[in-house]
């Protein structure tokens, strides 16, 4: 295997999951609830916001060459229309701490988490989130747009279609576990029909001033999902409007969506609702951010569980790297633009098992670009072994092991396996 020169080999991660005290953030609220739904708090996280150096340093030692990582705007406006300088200058440490180590940063502007003024004025359902993501963006461009040249606007930003649809599922399943292993990101479906509901909604007035906060992975309703998709447009034009030489997209969580006898007009739809829908919406980006992790199955009444004996992943995932070549490849049919795989891993407690799904992902990105496919990276997610939502530290995405009581790191052989390709 060859992968071109230039070819961005890196891993990922999301500023809440490992940076720690994101605590004007939605989540950070929401993990403190009596009710919760998330199995422990974030708290220090892996203390990334401290140790950045360190471990930007060792993707760079192991070989890697970019570092796909994110913003985090409760940080930037931790009130509306007031920036906080200290955290920009933190940031443009760490983007100068990459650059200083050979490590292109590919910057996420939204991933998943808000400032908690937002959710209380209407979060992902509300009109004027348009203009103010984009007057953020535009802000954090205006102060470090010298330092990056990739933009990924909104994470998953067909996740809350995702939420919703499998937890209607689910309503009808009655089956959590089942369910939940049908969406990439870690959520607990448990207590979604119990009496806490009740309470939990009473907490969310009291905490937001809403029963129904519309954080960004709420179930999404039709009028949300096009708003996000505004909102993309709208802090891409404004960020281009300062530094028009950005390269910006947007990335959206994706299945290979595969279809059984009978299931053909099911895999369609749900790939339609997956992916094509955004098409007017995207068609015109720089590149877009490819985020795989496993395949669906699909039958004339629509998805089905993982097959008997197959291997699963911490996440009730199927183990099935060769998924993210498949899912290059029907993207591309659609959208001929340059396309970034900005996340593709998998939850593992034995490493070689990660390293041999790395090998077999790269084998389908390889046999793409070989075919023509303009993939320009891939950032396997996640660098460190991090907080995985609402499940909480249990389950171990990383390259890197983070000791919890201790933050001391231990790179794992998948770190340098994934860096060899780079070398």
């Amino acid at each position: 295997m060859s992968l071109p020169k230039g070819f961005l080999i890196g891993a990922a991660t999301a500023a809440h999951q490992v940076e720690g005290n994101n605590i004007h953030s939605d989540y950070w609220a929401q993990e403190h609830m009596e009710y919760t739904s998330f199995n422990e708090p974030s708290g220090a996280a892996c203390d990334h916001y401290n140790r950045y150096e360190e471990d930007i340093r060792l993707m760079a030692e192991a070989g890697l060459n970019a570092y796909r990582f994110s913003i985090e705007w409760a940080r930037i406006e931790p009130q509306p229309g007031v920036f906080d300088e200290n955290e920009i200058a933190h940031y443009r440490k760490v983007l100068e701490c990459c650059r200083a180590n050979g490590v292109e940063p590919i910057v996420t502007m939204h991933h998943f988490t808000s400032p908690r003024w937002l959710i209380e004025q209407g979060g992902w359902e509300a009109e004027a989130t348009v203009e103010r993501f984009a007057r953020y963006c535009r802000y954090v461009v205006e102060q470090l747009g010298d330092l990056f040249t990739y933009v990924c606007t909104i994470n998953e930003a067909n996740m809350g279609l995702q939420i919703a649809a499998i937890t209607k599922r689910y309503k009808q399943m009655m089956k959590a576990q089942s369910a939940e292993g049908k969406v990439q990101v870690g959520i607990n479906l448990g207590d979604t029909l119990k009496e806490r509901m009740k309470k939990q909604a009473a907490e969310n007035r009291k905490i937001f001033g809403t029963p129904n906060p519309q954080v960004f992975v709420s179930s999404r309703t039709p009028e949300g999902d096009l708003l996000v998709m505004k909102a993309h447009q709208a802090a891409k034009a404004a960020m281009k409007a300062v530094k028009p030489e950005l390269q910006i997209g947007i990335t959206l969580s994706l299945h290979d969506i595969q279809s059984l006898p009978g299931g053909e007009e099911a895999a369609a739809r749900e790939w339609e609702e997956e992916f094509m829908h955004y098409l007017p919406y995207i068609r015109d980006d720089d590149f877009f951010g490819v985020q795989n992790y496993t395949r669906t199955l699909m039958g004339p009444d629509g998805s089905l569980p993982v097959p008997d004996g197959a291997e699963t992943t911490q996440m009730g995932y199927e183990f099935y790297p060769q998924a993210l070549g498949h899912v290059i490849r029907t993207v591309h049919k659609s959208l001929p633009i340059p396309l970034i795989v900005t996340e593709n891993g998998v939850a593992v407690s034995d490493d070689s098992r990660r390293v041999a799904f790395i090998e077999e992902a790269l084998r389908g990105v390889d046999s793409c670009i070989e075919d023509g496919i303009p993939v320009k990276g891939y950032m396997y997610w996640s660098l460190l072994d991090n907080f995985e939502w609402q499940k909480g530290f249990s389950v171990t995405f990383g390259l890197i092991a983070v000791d919890r009581a201790t933050q001391q790191r231990s790179p794992k052989r998948s770190l340098t396996f994934l860096g060899g390709y780079a070398r």
